[in-house]
């Protein structure tokens, strides 16, 4: 099992989710963050004062899946989250020892 970590931009949450549904994928898990890579924030006007945003939003998707799953996973994320412009995120993946569906009690590839 590999667990995929996406941290993209919030407008492009919705072409992510239905690229995952498309090859397949049926729970990804949503989180809301905060960060900056290289475009380093920006800075802002507001009545008349300049301030800094140091951190973006960006939107963190979490996906457990198979193995042999990740490749067509990851290709549909960077296709639907791409712009070309700095910023548009990163994909991270690792390796899932155990999963458990806590209902039904589980485990491995039958609980994801």
């Amino acid at each position: 099992m590999k667990k995929i970590e996406a941290i993209i931009k919030p407008f492009k949450l919705d072409e992510v989710k239905e690229a995952l549904q498309e090859v397949g994928l049926q729970g990804i898990t949503v989180i809301e963050a905060k960060g900056f890579g290289r475009q380093k924030g920006h800075t802002e006007l507001y009545r008349g004062a300049e301030y800094v945003v140091d951190f973006l939003p960006k939107v963190k998707v979490e996906v457990i899946l198979a193995e042999d799953q990740v490749d067509a996973a990851v290709e549909a994320i960077q296709k639907a989250a791409q712009t070309g412009r700095i910023g548009d995120g990163k994909i991270f993946i690792s390796t899932i020892e155990q999963a458990i569906r806590i209902r039904t009690g589980e485990t491995g590839n039958d609980a994801i």
